[in-house]
């Protein structure tokens, strides 16, 4: 132990309030009398130091391991339940941030260590020994007392702050082969020692209130791979508030614990004791084991035997065949009875993501209703043939345009010779409807882009976390728009052709058909069509005199096209929008996946 400043102390550790072998730890029991279960505090137990056999009887050798289990025979199907488990939970995500989303990510990260690190482990090797997690807040002494459990210095322990940076795994070198595939193993620096009892391995774990993150991480992490945890604490820290809430998570999965009271004063012992099973009690730790360790003083290396006699002599008894399945068993069983509670609070936070997300999709659709309304009333309104169009129609159909010459009094004048000439200067229209019908698509998208922004941000936790996810639209040219605008202009020319090979025309209005197509083209016929479809007043009139009765048709289907195109851009806007609703974790039987994973596991236990 590192020096410290103190009143220096002599006596040993002191047990107080030993849980009986059929005592669950986590659950309430009566508290133990401190006066009455503790020796007097005067008292030395001697050097805890068992002779040669004794520390080799302790691997956990009972017939079957799988005895531990309430169905044996069910080991290898529980196995494979819990690793499919494991699977579902580290692939569950909440793509939504809701009140309390990050309580549910940090219990699904809880879930995943406890899973990887100590139920998949544990069931994969039912054989392999009891591991202690020896854990605790800075400076409690944790590793002083592994190097004094073990009698030599198998950790790094100190005064400096943080002495423990990596994890050590102390075991047997008789257990070797049965942690060789446990995760702790590529985690933690294993050392093998003789002195460890058979059956058990102690883990010095990382601070739980390090000033390193990966070290706080750590810690947190190892103490769900453990059998039992050796909760190390000191007389002037044992009230922190972070280590009583871990015990609580620890009681909640019912995991095994005992707890070492270090560093206390003999003056003060009873009264510290006292206070500390009154705290255990009320934690639902009643039936943990307490040993109290007396401040020895200004110290440096491993405290003597003498003084963790009593620990020593407990993981002893604990390495026992009997002892350690009793151990591993109630920590496992408590640990599969905890993944009830646990996976059902997880599939209800997934359950609550699903619900958010279906609330959205309804907000975003009533919200996308009146954008799409005023798509259909501007291509309705004749949006398109506003401003350019209108005044570039007018110039074309004067006397002296290249539509007014060709087509006036109802008759189609000139021959095929000004043909190219009139197709060039119809051209310029065509780009100028094609301009104006990109200007309407934008708009109805850029308009249903804010109405639906605007529906998000007033919308509740769900519709805010949706709106932080999507991106924001483009303030340059819109392609998609100028590409819808496009194929629509291009639908012109296929529209004309079915009224132009129109059999049911007279005589006279195919003649006059005819001749439109050899004086004007395809092309310019379209183009009139388009114009007349985009609102242009009189142009109707002029497709009529050039394809006959079917113009009022060619017309519907070209304005019919474009509304669709206008309502098909206001969609696509509110499905950008409802992109972070397609995830897996969002659909509506999201949840199901879990709760089907726990029942396989509740009928396999």
């Amino acid at each position: 132990m590192g020096a410290v400043s103190a009143k220096p102390g002599t006596t040993t550790a002191q047990p107080a309030g030993y849980a009986p072998d059929d005592a669950h730890p986590g659950a309430p029991a009566s508290a133990p009398d401190a006066s009455a279960s503790a020796p007097d505090a005067s008292a030395s137990a001697g050097p805890a130091v068992p002779d040669e056999p004794a520390r080799h009887a302790g691997r956990h050798t009972a017939d079957d391991p799988r005895e531990i289990l309430a169905r044996p025979l069910a080991a290898g199907s529980l196995l494979d339940a819990v690793r499919d488990l494991r699977r579902d939970v580290e692939r569950t995500t909440f793509p939504l941030d809701l009140p309390g989303t990050d309580a549910a990510r940090a219990s699904r990260a809880r879930l995943v260590d406890q899973l990887t690190e100590h139920l998949v482990p544990r069931l994969t090797e039912l054989s392999a020994p009891a591991v202690v997690v020896v854990a605790g807040s800075t400076g409690a002494g944790k590793s002083t007392l592994v190097n004094s459990l073990v009698g030599h210095e198998v950790t790094t322990a100190g005064v400096l702050r943080p002495t423990t940076r990596e994890p050590v795994l102390v075991h047997h070198p008789g257990d070797a082969d049965l942690l060789e595939a446990h995760p702790l193993v590529g985690t933690a620096r294993a050392v093998a020692h003789d002195s460890v009892p058979r059956g058990i391995a102690l883990l010095d774990a990382p601070d739980l209130d390090s000033v390193l993150d990966a070290n706080r991480e750590a810690a947190h992490r190892l103490l769900e791979a453990a059998d039992l945890w050796l909760f190390v604490t000191t007389a002037a820290r044992y009230g922190d508030a972070l280590p009583w809430r871990v015990l609580e998570d620890a009681v909640a999965r019912g995991a095994s614990i005992a707890m070492v009271l270090n560093r206390v004063p003999t003056a003060s012992l009873p009264a510290v004791r006292g206070d500390l099973l009154a705290r255990l009690r009320e934690h639902g730790l009643a039936g943990s084991p307490l040993f109290v360790v007396p401040d020895q003083g200004p110290h440096e290396g491993p405290l003597e035997p003498r003084v963790v006699a009593p620990v020593q002599r407990w993981l002893l008894m604990l390495a026992g065949p009997d002892r350690a399945r009793t151990v591993i068993g109630r920590t496992l069983r408590g640990s599969l009875a905890a993944l009830r509670l646990w996976v059902d609070e997880l599939a209800e936070a997934v359950q609550a993501q699903a619900d958010a997300a279906a609330q959205v999709g309804a907000l975003l659709d009533e919200a996308t209703r009146a954008p799409l309304e005023r798509a259909s009333a501007a291509v309705a309104g004749g949006d398109v043939a506003r401003g350019a169009v209108g005044v570039r129609w007018a110039e074309l159909t004067s006397p002296r345009g290249a539509i007014g010459s060709a087509v006036r009094g109802g008759k189609v004048r000139g021959s095929a010779r000004g043909r190219a000439d009139r197709e060039s200067a119809v051209g310029a229209l065509r780009a100028e409807v094609t301009h104006a019908a990109t200007t309407v698509l934008t708009a109805a998208a850029t308009d249903a882009d804010a109405d639906l922004r605007a529906a998000l941000a007033a919308g509740p936790a769900g519709a805010v976390a949706v709106l932080e996810r999507w991106a924001l639209r483009s303030t340059g040219p819109d392609g998609a728009s100028e590409q819808a605008a496009r194929a629509w202009v291009g639908q012109g020319v296929r529209a004309v052709r079915g009224a132009l090979a129109d059999p049911s025309l007279d005589k006279a209005a195919a003649k006059r058909r005819d001749k439109a197509v050899r004086v004007l083209g395809e092309e310019v016929v379209a183009t009139v069509a388009l114009a007349a479809a985009g609102g242009v007043d009189d142009a109707l009139g002029t497709l009529t005199t050039l394809v006959g009765p079917a113009a009022q048709d060619v017309v519907a289907e070209l304005r019919a096209d474009l509304e669709r195109r206008a309502r098909a851009r206001v969609s696509l806007v509110r499905d950008d929008a409802a992109a972070p609703l397609a995830d897996p974790d969002l659909a509506s039987d999201a949840a199901s996946r879990l709760r089907l994973r726990l029942a396989v596991i509740k009928g396999l236990t």
